[in-house]
């Protein structure tokens, strides 16, 4: 009879880990199979009717971006189903941002402020890149397009943001990265932090020579690069 017992607590709780770890897997595939229209009830009802840890659930959600982010380098996914893979993340992370109260689980997050440079009006590289951020666990302040230096410098004392992710598009507003490197030297900040750019008219050597610290040549770099710079 002990013995009955035994076996039937083994298979209660393998089934409860089993079930478990099934309800993951399945946000997981929403967000890699891009499915915009589920994630969001599919979060809902982890967190509502399951009692799932939220934090286990963003977990779920990041495993998904990371999946979206392997196919995209290897030309499985382009740009517009990377693009659709942040929307689905952004819904997913909306219903989830709620339960994420600052605890001993939460780690104190790297605080990036992202922002397309002044003079430059395209923003899509961006949104994707700061959709992407907030998936990785990232605190993102997005200060939009055509901004001034001095409204980056503000949010860097404001903050205390430690990188500063500039997006240009434009041959013309290349300028503009150094614009913002004097304008984080003289307020005594450029020490304090990391000033990484991306942008089609870019590369390692001309983002340098603007006063950049580093190059970053699409979203998914991107993100891998401020993991090894946090």
């Amino acid at each position: 009879m002990k013995i009955i017992k035994i076996t039937l607590l083994i298979i209660y709780y393998y089934q409860k880990f089993w079930f478990k770890i099934m309800d993951f897997e399945k946000i997981t595939e929403l967000i890699v199979e891009l499915e915009l229209d589920d994630i969001g009830d599919a979060v809902r009802e982890a967190l509502e009717e399951d009692g799932k840890d939220p934090f286990e659930v963003l977990g779920a959600m990041t495993r998904g971006m990371d999946e979206v982010g392997r196919r995209y380098e290897e030309e499985i996914y382009y740009l517009a189903d990377l693009m659709l893979a942040g929307e689905t993340m952004k819904t997913a992370f909306e219903v989830l941002k709620p339960k994420l109260v600052v605890g001993e689980k939460s780690k104190e997050k790297i605080k990036i402020i992202i922002a397309t440079v002044k003079g430059d009006n395209h923003d899509i590289g961006k949104n994707l890149l700061g959709m992407l951020l907030l998936g990785a666990e990232f605190e993102v302040y997005d200060l939009g397009k055509d901004v001034d230096a001095e409204l980056i410098v503000e949010k860097v004392k404001e903050t205390g943001a430690t990188i500063v992710a500039l997006s240009t598009l434009l041959s013309m507003t290349v300028p503009q990265i150094q614009v913002v490197h004097e304008a984080l030297k003289a307020a005594g900040l450029r020490d304090k932090v990391k000033l990484v750019v991306g942008g089609a008219p870019l590369n390692m050597e001309l983002a340098k020579r603007f006063g950049a610290d580093s190059f970053a040549a699409d979203a998914i770099s991107g993100v891998d690069h401020f993991k090894e710079l946090g």
